[in-house]
């Protein structure tokens, strides 16, 4: 069963593409040329994150699947 996890999904303004970002998962980050790509990557980068995780034997933190949108 795939797991969900929040995903932060942003223009990369100084190189260009985007940028996602996961909360839960600290240092989980991708980047790619378009929306499609970045959240391709970021689905690569929190299987290989929680991997990694799960072979150093740390835990793996829980995602509340919450968010606030905060406009300035």
């Amino acid at each position: 069963m795939a797991s969900m996890r929040q995903v932060l999904l942003y223009p990369d303004v100084e190189d260009g593409g985007w940028v996602c970002e996961v909360p839960s998962l600290p240092g989980c980050v991708a980047h790619g040329a378009t929306k499609e790509e970045a959240l391709n990557d970021a689905r690569e980068a929190i299987e290989a994150w929680v991997d990694a995780a799960r072979q150093l034997g740390r835990e793996i933190p829980d995602d509340t699947l919450s968010a606030e949108i905060c406009v300035v």
